[in-house]
């Protein structure tokens, strides 16, 4: 491949795509994911009319890096009057729940119970902002690896797990209705609670005046498929179908946007090490079986060869890390690649990371040390004196043999 093919180490290429509706930042744990994902939010809204970042790691970073405090309802970050940030809570609350205890206790239970809870809950409050905001772009700050494929897959498997429950409405609509009944029937019919007495909670009777007890889970089933599916006093086959053909179809439009490149890419963030290579190489593979596009890759904490580089461990890394950086031109030299120098001082607050952006829309040039006469006589002393060192340190070990 010519100079002139190899795509620009920057991230120019997703700021003048005004398409784009979905940008996912992700990659290994600890490379710096919610600090390339903030910056590149700041530089978005710098080109769109209204940006949003959401953190879906359950261990929030956004707001340290941002020094703002956010929660799970947008916030406009300080400085900015269309950037806005909100840290998806992957725990369900009970105040967001509401009703009586044995109900939170239910929900408390099934919120620890069912697998990929947090990423289901990110999901949900994604799909909010699908049918409530308007926002031009919107910019995720990923869990580690292996939790962000699994949300990027919950489009697919909730269509299909949806399409599953409607041709199971359609051949068992009759049986769906009584269980329904059934059990709405229970709720309405129920004694006082007052009335406890071992599993049951009370007692009801049908239409002969037979008494029989009735369940706590027959309450809880009712309250639970209630809120779950946000309707109020109304529980009825068709107003749970009609929910969930709802949201099938709003899942069928993000799942279609998600592997549309036109709207979505995915940003690989990683470092120029064995680990974070092979992380990253199988990110970009599943990314591929997902049909989610994938042209930007960005390499953190790249230590460059300074001519005032003294230490011998920094130059060790420097050549463990070209090592990893020529494998990564290999294997990706059709992707944008965008290597960020590692600072001595973290990166934190609006104003640092407005500063540190130039380095992703143009390459970051390391200094040289001959900028002056005095940086080059400052040079040669210090050589001086290292081979005033090294003579010294050979003639002990001269004599020590002439001794032997």
């Amino acid at each position: 491949m010519s100079t002139a093919d190899i795509p620009e180490g920057t991230v120019r290429n997703i700021l003048e795509q005004d398409t784009l509706k979905w940008v996912f930042v992700g990659g290994k744990g600890g490379v710096g994911k919610t600090t390339c994902s903030s910056i590149l939010s700041i530089l978005l809204a710098q080109v769109r009319s209204s940006v949003l970042i959401i953190s879906t790691d359950p261990a929030h970073n956004l707001s340290d890096v941002f020094q703002q405090r956010f929660t799970k309802t947008p916030t406009l970050v300080n400085g900015f009057s269309n950037l806005y940030a909100m840290e998806v809570d992957p725990n369900v609350e009970n105040d967001d729940i509401g009703g009586n205890e044995g109900v939170d206790s239910l929900f408390s239970e099934l919120s620890n119970a069912i697998p990929g809870i947090d990423e289901a809950m990110s999901f949900a409050e994604m799909l909010k902002l699908v049918q409530t905001m308007g926002y031009s772009c919107i910019v995720f700050d990923t869990a580690p690896t292996g939790h962000t494929l699994r949300l990027l897959q919950l489009p697919s498997t909730l269509e299909k797990g949806l399409q599953k429950v409607m041709s199971l409405k359609s051949k068992f609509g009759g049986l769906i209705s009584q269980v329904f009944l059934s059990h709405e029937w229970c709720d309405q019919k129920y004694t006082e609670p007052s009335m406890i007495s071992g599993p049951a909670i009370g007692m009801a009777s049908d239409d002969s005046g037979f008494p029989f007890p009735m369940q706590l889970s027959d309450i809880k089933f009712h309250t639970f498929m209630t809120r779950l599916f946000g309707l109020d006093d109304e529980f009825g086959e068709e107003a749970i179908l009609g929910r969930l053909e709802s949201m099938k179809d709003v899942i069928e439009k993000v799942n279609k946007q998600f592997k549309d490149p036109d709207l979505t890419t995915f940003v690989c963030v990683c470092i120029p090490e064995f680990l974070s290579l092979y992380e990253t190489e199988r990110l970009v593979q599943e990314l591929a079986k997902v049909e989610i596009d994938t042209h930007n890759v960005i390499i953190n904490q790249v230590l460059y060869d300074e001519e005032d580089v003294e230490s011998k461990l920094l130059k060790a890394r420097m050549r463990m890390q070209k090592k990893y950086l020529d494998q990564f031109y290999m294997l990706y030299d059709d992707f944008n690649i965008t290597k960020l120098p590692l600072l001595p001082q973290e990166v934190t607050g609006v104003e640092s990371l407005k500063a540190f952006s130039r380095n992703f829309i143009s390459p970051y040039q390391p200094s040289t040390g001959r900028g002056t006469v005095e940086d080059v006589e400052r040079r040669i002393s210090t050589l001086k004196l290292q081979l005033e060192d090294t003579e010294a340190e050979l003639d002990r070990h001269r004599k020590g043999k002439q001794k032997v």
